[in-house]
Formats: structure tokens, C-alpha cells, sequence
């Protein structure tokens, strides 16, 4: 089933609530950024509280239903709201926009659940009726309202690094002045703000999260992969790392604070804690069925790592390994503990880098197992995260020439 409308005149009469229901304040507006005429992405909403208007990140929203607009986690940024260039106020900006001879009496965001974004997906239209009621007279797509919108150079070449991929956005960003670089981050989606981060070198890393606000700055970094994260974190000073920690929703800070416990040049320091996990029960179907997402980096979705019960890291006992190709030969129906593989076998997370690499050759693996001493899976070392340690620092720009 489709996911319902929410109109933004019902959403902004409904209150901001914590994670536990504890009331916080009131939602005021709604913030996009229009680029193009596709759907705008909502970036979060104005909320008052404790007499502030302050900026709530989509991404801290857990859901929004008649009971109001509920967080994830009990922790706000309560820092003033500030109106950056590019973004539009739904209630301020956009209702009574006039589109031919009707005016915007609403807006409808709807819930992206593949992706768990809100966009604004079209608009209600109309004039006043009897007694200067307002009346819809027809549901018009965002487009009829997009096209109102100034074009803006930023903005343009905002859409056109989206089209690009990571890497070479990371090419041509870095050739940029520093100032350049903030602006153009400023008006990057999270996510996409994420992925670059994960191509450019870390001083430039730094750079960027140190020109966000807090709250941006940590929903970047839970956007991240999870090694690439901590590694951009261990060149932070204690302080910035620890306000970064505080600010993110634990379930997401807790794997970052156990990889941070870990030397850079081991096995630990160098693993990812998500890697496709599944029980030893699962079938050939489900595990393709889990490879196939789009998301999931090419060198994670090469491999299963079959596990006893339960699935999240520290897992129960380790059973094996499934290679991807494996699986495309095997009958939908096979169970994965007929198909189990034991090499690579998995290694310590206190084994040196070099040690890493070399099993990761011997066995022409994309991917190596790090199990804890009770034999159980706690991540996996993947062969780009290798090769980013064992590359000159300065590579990523000279693969950029």
C-alpha cells in the first residue's frame, strides 16, 4: 500500500514529541530545497521549543502521525533556525503562490519508505469560497510549483554532481577553493554528502564536518560507512570526536565506539561491523534476495557470512562464508548450510594491515572475516579498505588528474 499523504496545514498543527512521547514543542513549517521540478527533498521542520525556533533534521524523525511528529532519539540541536540560501519554507513560502488563477492553499509531503525520505509530492489549489473560505479545486503535482522557483547556479550544479559518480564528485570538488567546497556541501543531501566524504582525503573530511552544524555533522556521519566513519573520526581532536559520539542516535554511535577501540593498522581498526549476515537456515533465495540491494557496496554484496543466531555483530558462532557466485549456482530453495564455505577462514581483530592483505591475496578475496576469540563474527575487512591504507595518503587526488 502506497504511503499516505501528510498535508503540511494538518502537520504543522501537530506537536514535536520525543522518541518516549515526552512533548518538546510544536511544529511550525516544513524545509526544502527545490532543484529542478522533481520532487523536492524535504530536508526537516521548523519547531518551536522552549520559545526557539529551531531546525529539526528529516532524518532524526522517526515517524509523524495524529499524535504528532515523533524523534528517533531524545536529543535535539536547540540552536537558533536559520534560513539557508536555496531553501523554501513550505507554509511561508509556498502557500498562496498563485499558479494560473488559483493560489497554493497546501502542500503534501509523502514518505519515500525504500529510502525513508520525505519529498513534496504535489499541491492542493484553489480559491476562497462562501464566508472567504478557502475551497480545493484540484490536487496539481509539485512541478506546477517548482517552476515559480528562481534557478539557482549553486543549486544546478548541486543536480549535476548527483548525476555524477562519488569518486569523480570527489575529483572535482577537491580542486575547488575551501570556501567553494562548504557552500556546495552546505546544499548536498546527507547522503550524498556522506558518499563524497567517503572519497576524499581526510583533511578535506575534516574541513567539511567542521564547517556543518552538530546535528548535520553526526546524521553525516550515520550515513557513512561505518570504517570510513571511524577513520574520519580517529583525526579528530577527543572533544570534537566526543561531542560527534553524543550527538548521533546511540544504535548508531555504539559500532563506532567499538571500532574507535581498535589500532587503525589492524584487522579491527580496518572492519566494517555491517557486513550481509544470515543464518545458517536462511535460503539460497533469501540471501540474493539481500545481495540484490542497490545500496550495498559491490564488496560487501560479493559474499554471505553465515552465522549462528543471533545476527548482529558480535554474532553467535561463525559457520562460513558464501560467495556470490556460489549462490548463482546453487537452487533457489538450498538452504545456506549446504553451501557454506570455511575459507577465508577469519582472522583476529588484532592481526597487523600487512597480515591482512596477504590472507586477502592468498585467498583473491573481496572480503575477509574478523572474529573475536569465542569464534564469533564482530566484522569484516574488505579489500578497498586495504588497499586506502596501504595507498600513498595523497592518492585519491592523483587519480584524480
Amino acid at each position: 500500500m502506497p504511503p499516505s499523504p501528510i498535508y503540511v496545514s494538518r502537520l504543522t498543527r501537530l506537536p514535536l514529541v520525543a522518541a518516549d512521547g515526552t512533548p518538546l514543542g510544536s511544529v511550525d513549517d516544513v524545509v526544502i530545497v527545490p532543484v529542478g521540478t522533481d520532487p523536492a527533498r524535504v530536508l526537516g521542520f521548523v519547531a518551536t521549543v522552549q520559545r526557539r525556533r529551531i531546525f529539526v533534521n528529516a532524518a532524526r524523525v522517526g515517524s509523524i502521525d495524529p499524535g504528532g511528529v515523533r524523534m528517533r532519539s531524545g536529543t535535539i540541536d536547540v540552536l537558533a533556525f536559520r534560513q539557508r540560501p536555496g531553501e523554501q519554507l513550505l507554509k511561508q513560502d509556498v502557500f498562496a503562490l498563485r499558479i494560473g488563477g488559483d493560489e497554493v492553499i497546501d502542500v503534501a509531503i509523502e514518505l519515500d519508505r525504500d529510502t525513508g525520505t520525505y519529498y513534496a509530492m504535489s499541491v492542493a489549489l484553489g480559491g476562497h469560497g462562501p464566508l472567504r473560505r478557502r475551497r480545493t479545486r484540484r490536487i496539481a503535482p509539485w512541478r506546477e510549483v517548482a517552476v515559480r522557483f528562481e534557478s539557482n547556479p549553486d543549486l544546478e550544479e548541486v543536480a549535476e554532481l548527483r548525476q555524477m559518480h562519488a569518486a569523480d564528485v570527489a575529483s572535482r570538488i577537491v580542486a575547488l577553493p575551501a570556501a567553494r567546497r562548504r557552500e556546495l556541501a552546505e546544499l548536498m543531501e546527507d547522503e550524498r554528502l556522506a558518499d563524497l566524504l567517503e572519497e576524499l582525503p581526510e583533511e578535506d573530511q575534516i574541513r567539511i564536518i567542521a564547517g556543518l552544524d552538530l546535528e548535520r555533522a553526526a546524521h553525516v556521519l550515520e550515513e557513512m560507512e561505518p570504517d570510513d566513519a571511524v577513520d574520519l573520526l580517529g583525526e579528530m581532536t577527543e572533544s570534537d570526536r566526543q561531542r560527534l559520539l553524543e550527538a548521533m542516535i546511540p544504535e548508531e554511535s555504539r559500532p563506532l565506539r567499538q571500532l574507535l577501540a581498535y589500532d587503525d593498522d589492524t584487522a579491527g581498526g580496518l572492519m566494517t561491523p555491517e557486513p550481509v549476515i544470515l543464518p545458517f537456515s536462511a535460503t539460497v533465495a533469501e540471501a540474493l534476495a539481500v545481495v540484490r540491494e542497490a545500496d550495498l557496496p559491490v564488496e560487501l554484496a560479493a559474499q554471505v557470512f553465515v552465522v549462528q543466531p543471533p545476527m548482529s555483530t558480535p554474532t553467535g558462532s561463525y559457520l562460513g562464508i558464501v560467495p556470490f557466485q556460489r549462490l548463482l549456482r546453487e537452487a533457489p530453495s538450498t538452504s545456506l548450510e549446504h553451501c557454506v564455505m570455511a575459507e577465508p577462514e577469519p582472522v583476529p581483530p588484532d592481526l597487523p594491515l600487512r597480515d591482512v592483505a596477504e590472507r586477502l591475496a592468498a585467498y583473491d578475496a573481496l572480503a575477509i572475516p574478523v572474529c573475536d576469540r569465542g569464534k564469533r563474527l564482530i566484522g569484516a575487512v574488505t579489500v578497498d579498505d586495504v588497499l586506502d591504507h596501504v595507498l600513498p595518503a595523497d592518492w585519491r587526488r592523483s587519480a584524480g588528474r
